[in-house]
């Protein structure tokens, strides 16, 4: 299944704008096959909450630049952990230990075969 070019386009805006705000230890989740609703997730951290809230409102700024309008952002008030929804991409932004609390990496990783041994 071959995401569709605006999906990689986004996912290099993404990925350019964490960068550039220093957004740590970022992971891209391939998506394609596994899910329904997006192509790609990506899992991010910053280091304490303002700055949680500044990648999540730098990305969100830079996805509405570029003409994407159905964003859907949740978690912005306490920015422990900033959830940005454009569609093909979603991204999530933690502070470190709320992020290893959650580890949706693991969840979205795992192979079927390790997620049924008992």
């Amino acid at each position: 299944m071959q995401a569709q070019p605006d999906a990689d386009k986004t996912l290099n805006l993404i990925l350019s704008r964490l960068d550039d705000m220093k957004a740590e230890e970022t992971v891209t989740i391939d998506l394609r096959g596994k899910s329904a609703f997006s192509d790609y997730m990506v899992v991010t951290s910053g280091r304490a909450n303002r700055h949680v809230g500044a990648i999540a409102e730098n990305v969100t700024k830079g996805l509405k630049e570029t003409g994407i309008k159905s964003i859907h952002v949740e978690g912005l008030p306490n920015c422990d952990w900033v959830l940005i929804d454009s569609g093909d991409v979603i991204v999530h932004v933690f502070r470190p230990e709320v992020r290893e609390f959650y580890n949706l990496e693991r969840l979205w990783t795992q192979s079927p075969t390790a997620a049924k041994t008992l």
